[in-house]
């Protein structure tokens, strides 16, 4: 089991802020996107959120929220052989 240190290096190496997804059945929101604008020690994120045409700041428990990065990762493909 991790240490709350450790969670705490986690998180202060995500960068912020952040174009993310995010899944909340406190709010109903199944991938609805937001920008990440920080992790609070706390035990929540800190987001900008848009209901209508109007943009709110919203604080949502991590415990009970999914946040998914918007942009998907850049992978590779291993080919098997290494130059040396």
């Amino acid at each position: 089991m991790e240490t709350r240190t450790a969670y705490r290096d986690k998180l202060a190496r995500m960068e912020t802020p952040a174009p993310v997804l995010v899944h909340s059945a406190a709010l109903n929101l199944k991938g609805t996107s937001a920008e990440l604008i920080r992790i609070a020690e706390d035990g929540y994120y800190e987001l900008n959120l848009s209901f209508g045409e109007n943009l709110h700041r919203v604080l949502l428990p991590i415990a009970e929220t999914v946040i998914i990065a918007r942009d998907a990762e850049i992978s590779f493909a291993a080919d098997g052989e290494i130059e040396r």
